[in-house]
């Protein structure tokens, strides 16, 4: 007999329809599959194989062939498990000829359990898109795809589920999304008001924070650099429905949802080691899986350390940085994953890290922090938008039991500015001051005359590179935004310059 079932493939984010076809017929006792499988696919002979013996029906004695179409697409994964083991029921004549609308993903347990799979979201996405109306996944899934509206969504535990589902005999209930609920996280704990002193540094993070903008934090060891990146994402605005279902798609393709969590409700910061590999930074692998910088997908990626990392690595961010996506060419195909983030790095001046500071002693020989600081290249220096040096506090700063402003003011303020940028980007795909693309910076870079002159006096004096020059404009007009300004006025332009540190003692 013939019969064909539905099922996905996946390849990097990107869900394709995949037609299992099987055919029972008499022969030499043989079982085989078609279509472009990986070893992976290949396996799930023993595993369909044992499942089949799980629910006590007899394996076929004649030969069972599968075929996966399109058969010019390379398959990888253990996502076809249940689809091969329904066609096999249908070919057996223990299902309907036909199971229409429905899609069928997750891996086979030998004794017939189901185990969940990586990218079922997206893969649910698409069969929304394509017209299913029932998707039959994982139990440990079925949370994550009842994300989407519209579908009826199966969760499993085991193929005598499923078997009694189709045939009738008892009827699995439909999932749901399981309401948010607070995460107790370090979002939750860490506030910018434990931050002593550090003025400058707070108001840069404020601007880099209210247009989404890179920023470099320059100073000292035990100055508070990495205190206050790790504060910045408790100043950031909520994530929009859009931003939700982007990153938490994003960690499901990686493999990295929490089962007991099945949304991104929080933006994501990511903090890998300075010994992180090239791949393990931007993704790679075979099959193309996402790094760190598409991990951080709507979030913050924090180098700490930065001249710790490979420079070879480091210089593989800036493209990405620029296109805010990472493409990833393998044998196998092309991989395109998002990477919108704000990047946050922080450094010491030198080796010993006191180059320039007012109080303790620098040991380094001007060889040293010159090569210390050559580790990175000036065009990734020129994409941080804000440069903040970050001096020791001070004793009364440290002593003081005033707290300064809490995260929660602050993000008050970096919500209103953000909401003035939804308006002026209505309609468009860009979603903050930073996003906004050079050939457009005219038409939303609206700049008085007064702030125009200084602009001009800057360029002359500093001899800024075109990308400075935009960068700034565009961080000027997040400092508008953040005092309530129409259009970019001079104070505003002054701001932005003071944070592109022109007159750094560190970097110049």
């Amino acid at each position: 007999m013939f019969a064909i079932t539905n099922s996905m493939g996946l390849f990097g984010m990107n869900a394709f329809p995949v037609t299992v076809e099987a055919e029972v017929s008499r022969g030499h006792q043989q079982f085989d599959i078609s279509g472009l499988p990986d070893a992976g696919i290949k396996e799930s002979r023993d595993r369909v194989r044992s499942a089949v013996s799980s629910v006590h029906i007899p394996f076929p004695k004649g030969r069972v062939l599968m075929n996966l179409a399109p058969a010019d697409v390379k398959k990888s994964g253990s996502s076809f498990d249940i689809a091969i083991f329904a066609a096999l029921m249908q070919a057996m004549g223990v299902l309907p000829d036909r199971l229409p609308e429905s899609i069928f993903v997750g891996e086979l347990g030998l004794n017939g359990m189901v185990h969940g799979i990586h990218g079922v979201l997206t893969m649910t996405m698409l069969a929304k898109k394509n017209g299913i109306r029932s998707v039959f996944v994982p139990a440990e899934n079925a949370a994550e795809a009842a994300v989407i509206d519209g579908v009826d969504v199966y969760g499993i535990s085991n193929v005598g589920e499923l078997l009694d589902h189709l045939l009738g005999h008892q009827t699995l209930p439909k999932a749901e999304c399981p309401a948010p609920v607070p995460i107790v996280s370090a979002d939750n704990i860490l506030d910018l008001s434990d931050v002593r002193g550090q003025k400058k540094a707070r108001a840069g993070l404020e601007i880099a924070a209210a247009g989404g903008h890179n920023i470099l934090l320059v100073g000292a060891p035990g100055s508070g650099k990495s205190m206050l990146a790790n504060r910045l994402p408790t100043i950031l605005p909520e994530m929009s429905r859009e931003e939700i279902l982007e990153t938490t798609n994003i960690y499901s393709v990686a493999g990295q949802l929490p089962k007991d969590h099945p949304l991104i409700t929080q933006r994501p910061f990511r903090s890998p080691h300075h010994t992180v590999s090239a791949a393990g930074l931007v993704g790679g692998g075979s099959i193309p899986a996402p790094g760190e910088i598409s991990l951080a997908h709507n979030g913050v990626l924090f180098l700490d350390e930065l001249p710790e990392f490979d420079r070879s690595t480091l210089e593989i961010l800036r493209q990405p940085l620029e296109n805010r996506e990472v493409t990833i060419s393998r044998a196998a195909g092309t991989a395109v994953y998002p990477c919108s983030i704000m990047l946050v790095a922080a450094m010491n001046p030198c080796p010993c890290g006191y180059y320039g500071s007012p109080k303790n002693k620098c040991i380094c020989s001007p060889k040293q922090v010159a090569a210390y600081m050559g580790k990175i290249s000036g065009p990734l220096l020129d994409r941080f938008d804000l440069h903040v040096d970050v001096d020791p506090v001070a004793y009364e700063a440290l002593a003081s039991k005033e707290k300064g402003e809490s995260s929660a003011q602050i993000r008050e303020r970096i919500a209103a500015a953000r909401e003035r940028q939804k308006k002026r980007f209505q309609g468009t795909s860009i979603y903050c001051n930073a996003m906004i693309p050079d050939h457009l910076l005219s038409e939303y870079c609206e700049i008085d005359e007064a702030a125009a002159f200084l602009l001009k006096a800057v360029h002359e004096r500093y001899g800024m590179s075109a990308r400075t020059y935009s960068r700034i404009q565009k961080v000027a007009l997040s400092c508008a935004d953040l005092h309530g300004h129409d259009h970019i006025e001079r104070s505003d332009i002054a701001q932005a310059t003071q944070f592109r540190g022109f007159e750094s003692k560190y970097l110049h």
